[in-house]
């Protein structure tokens, strides 16, 4: 393996428990970053000389590298090792083999994202390093779960900054198009071959838990509903009606096919359009539901679109409130990572105070235990959830 040298001082925040590191911590004089082949292994040494661990370097990226070991190479027999102990923590937190298996630097498997459908898997990859180790990640996971079939959805936006090569194909047995699974009891079906990321959203399970507690007989509106994830289950916890809105219509049928598979499609209502232009016209309507669903995608994807993304977030809470019925409530989440858990509470509050409704924040939430933080890398916590209670307008 090439050497990675950095700069004095750059170990520091590796030392702390951080795993990555920028290309302008690398001492160049020493070390010939351009040099190294995109996906290799190399050994990471402070400017002294000292061994730091092992990285996957990609020379053309800020983040150049990212440490796969404090001590050794990440080979065949450490991947085993580290897919077992992602499996363990599982299955310590979940009673049923339907979560997020693997992810990424918080597991120690930089560039990898496994997500567990009962019997069948989806994989994605993410950068040159895992991609190398494609085969055996494949046959590490085969041995570990001896699954039915195993997908690879290397068909997405987070392998263009690497140029990758985009691939959808599944690498062991059989996959069907729509994967049967359960989350918070509820039957569901993934569409893992042509849905958004793996074909669901493990991460907002909890939040989907709580919320499932407090919609028996009432009316919910789901914003950016996807395939029925916040919606069908509502319905299925026993929620009077639900409208569920999105701009695709492919998505909107795989909402229908989930409240049909369990028995709850005379409750559902699907709307398809674009979610800011569907509140207005609902607001100008006076349309009222008792529950509204809020779960955009990411408003800020970059540092540089804090203000206006931030903006956005004032804008579309404020209008989904004004659906709110007294004593309605809302839950407001972001998956953006560079919005934090308080900036969001303030866009509710700040919402709230200009429409002269008194707010209650009832509970906070994040994402569920198969997305553990790594607790020296902030980057691996992006996702929140508020649940707020609106009052009567002037109470």
């Amino acid at each position: 393996m090439a050497d990675l040298i950095l700069n004095r001082g750059a170990e520091r925040r590796l030392k702390r428990g951080h795993l990555w590191i920028y290309s302008n911590e690398v001492d160049t004089k020493r070390s010939s970053l351009k040099g190294i082949e995109p996906g290799s292994q190399c050994r990471v040494l402070d400017s002294w000389g000292n061994s730091l661990g092992t990285a996957f370097v990609n020379p053309s990226q800020l983040i150049c590298g990212r440490l796969v070991s404090r001590d050794k190479e990440l080979d065949a027999a450490l991947l085993s090792e580290r897919l077992h102990s992602s499996l363990r923590l599982r299955q310590r937190y979940f009673n049923a083999p339907n979560y997020r298996l693997v992810y990424g630097d918080s597991d120690w498997l930089p560039g990898l994202v496994v997500d567990r459908f009962g019997d069948h898997l989806v994989v994605q990859v993410s950068n040159w390093g895992m991609e190398k180790l494609l085969p055996q990640v494949v046959d590490a996971l085969a041995s570990l779960l001896n699954p039915r079939g195993i997908l690879l959805r290397n068909d997405h936006q987070g392998r263009s900054p690497e140029q990758m090569p985009l691939v959808n194909e599944v690498v062991y047995g059989e996959v069907p198009e729509m994967v049967p699974f359960s989350e918070n009891g509820v039957a569901l079906l993934a569409p893992v071959h042509r849905g958004q990321k793996t074909g669901w959203f493990y991460d907002h399970r909890d939040n989907r838990a709580r919320l499932n507690q407090w919609i028996k007989g009432r009316r919910v509106l789901d914003l950016f509903s996807y395939a029925g994830g916040w919606g069908v289950q509502a319905l299925a916890n026993g929620a009077d009606h639900v409208t569920c809105v999105d701009a695709s219509e492919q998505a909107l049928q795989w909402c229908q096919e989930n409240a049909a598979h369990n028995g709850v499609e005379g409750r559902l209502h699907t709307v398809r359009g674009k979610a800011l232009e569907v509140l207005k016209a609902m607001v100008a309507e006076g349309e009222q539901f008792d529950v509204v669903v809020l779960d955009p995608p990411a408003f800020i994807k970059r540092r540089k679109d804090h203000k206006s993304g931030l903006a956005a977030y004032r804008h579309i809470n404020q209008l989904a409130m004004r659906l709110l019925a007294a004593d309605g409530l809302l839950v407001s989440a972001s998956c953006s990572m560079h919005l934090k858990a308080d900036e969001l509470v303030d866009c509710v509050r700040g919402a709230a105070h200009q429409l002269g409704r008194p707010a209650a924040l009832l509970a906070s939430g994040g994402q569920g235990a198969d997305h553990p933080v790594h607790p020296a890398i902030p980057e691996t916590s992006y996702l929140k959830a508020q649940f707020v209670h609106l009052g009567k307008r002037g109470a």
